[in-house]
């Protein structure tokens, strides 16, 4: 307040004293009889009791005046302070989780905002404006908390976010075409704070080929089978598809139904033997005894035979048992070194009788496959001079001495056309 204003006050109240506090007005102290100077004198001693009133009168007010300006100079400060005190509060909308509110804050940013709110938001939260960003009055804060999601979306199982608080918001914020589509939640289910488990199955066209025609259906079946029995297609016996029945159909795919038949065989088949050869030092080299003959052994095959959309397919063995085993074959093969003479037969032309029963090789076969060799042994003639198998077989220098020996039991008999050549 001024100084004007002050001691208009401070006069108010010096006119609003008490009773008490005001100058008396006494008596004049006057005897009867008195002389006109005595009056005189009484007169001047009322004057100088008016002035001390006076003076009385303006000492209370001088000292109000002084008290009041203090006073004056704290209220200008109040008024000031309560002016920025109002300045400072806020008016702003708080929504949290499509919750709004209306608040009065002294809090200069938003995340200043929502520390004082208690609420604490995380990486999938959303909070916008930014929680730096500067308040101002009028202001609206909005604050939706992320959930999780365990989405499996057509057979993908995937972990995800979203701040939508029901089924189909978290669907539309997902991008997930729900029209047509199976959900293990209904579309309004409210999805809390801790999450939900979905399982979303869209449609999907697939096309089916069976019995020589083509189907095609839209479907959220979760297995080839269910979309099977939606295209009203039944599998029966031994039937199958291209596809596992049990596997997820998948847009756009197409699947073949495969009718078939099938029936069992059972053959008996052979075992071939093994042939097991012993050295025999006591056999000349190149010479072969059978000592034990083998035995074919036989086993028992089942096979499944299979007619496909019409079409024999190839046999394919199941099963298989032995019925007989085989018995190896054991032969004595010769190890002692051939001698390099027969008395009586080392001088004769052995290469010229060679070139003329068979043209000088070792492997000839006569025409009927009857004769063999350099020399055209038989094969009882072979074995009887120690020879084992078909002379054809054997070595030459194993074939020429066989002839040798039988020159010695016999001439050149054996060789009634061309045995004239040995003695060339």
């Amino acid at each position: 307040m001024s100084t004007s204003q002050g001691s208009h006050r401070a006069g108010r109240r010096a006119a609003a004293l008490p009773v008490h506090d005001q100058p008396t007005q006494e008596a004049p102290l006057v005897a009867p009889g008195l002389v006109p100077e005595q009056g005189t004198r009484a007169g001047s001693r009322a004057g100088a009791r008016r002035a001390a009133r006076r003076r009385k009168a303006s000492g209370p007010a001088g000292e109000g005046l002084r008290r009041l300006v203090p006073q004056a100079l704290v209220v200008a400060f109040l008024a000031g302070g309560t002016s920025a005190f109002v300045a400072d509060d806020k008016a702003v909308r708080l929504s949290v989780d499509g919750v709004p509110r209306t608040l009065h804050t002294f809090a200069d940013d938003v995340d200043e905002l929502l520390a004082d709110e208690g609420l604490a938001v995380g990486s999938h939260d959303i909070v916008a404006p930014a929680p730096a960003e500067a308040l101002a009055s009028g202001d609206e804060i909005v604050v939706r908390y992320g959930r999780p999601v365990a989405l499996t979306l057509d057979g993908q199982r995937r972990q995800v976010w979203t701040t939508a608080r029901t089924v189909e918001g978290a669907l539309r914020q997902l991008g997930v075409r729900a029209e047509g589509a199976y959900l293990s939640v209904s579309r309004g289910a409210a999805i809390s704070r801790q999450g939900l488990a979905l399982d979303v199955r869209t449609e999907r066209t697939v096309t089916f080929l069976a019995d020589g025609r083509e189907r095609t259906v839209r479907t959220n079946a979760a297995t080839v089978r269910e979309a099977l029995t939606e295209a009203g297609i039944t599998l029966s016996g031994q039937d199958a598809t291209s596809v596992a029945p049990d596997s997820f159909p998948r847009d756009g795919q197409t699947v073949n139904v495969l009718r078939i038949t099938g029936s069992r065989q059972v053959r008996e088949e052979a075992i071939p033997y093994t042939v097991e050869k012993v050295r025999d030092p006591e056999l000349f080299a190149g010479s072969e005894v059978v000592e034990r003959q083998g035995v074919t052994g036989v086993r028992r095959v089942t096979y499944s035979l299979r007619t496909v959309n019409g079409v024999r397919q190839k046999p394919r063995r199941t099963a298989e048992e032995i019925v007989r085993e085989p018995v190896s074959r054991r032969v004595r093969v010769g190890t002692r070194p051939l001698p390099t003479s027969v008395a009586g037969a080392d001088g004769l032309d052995w290469g010229a009788l060679a070139a003329c029963e068979s043209g000088g090789r070792p492997n000839a076969v006569d025409p009927s496959g009857t004769y063999g060799g350099l020399y055209q042994f038989d094969p009882g003639t072979w074995r009887s001079l120690g020879g084992s198998g078909t002379a054809q077989n054997a070595p030459a220098a194993e074939q020429t001495f066989r002839a040798k020996k039988l020159y010695v039991q016999r001439g050149a008999s054996p060789w009634p056309h061309c045995g004239r050549r040995l003695f060339r």
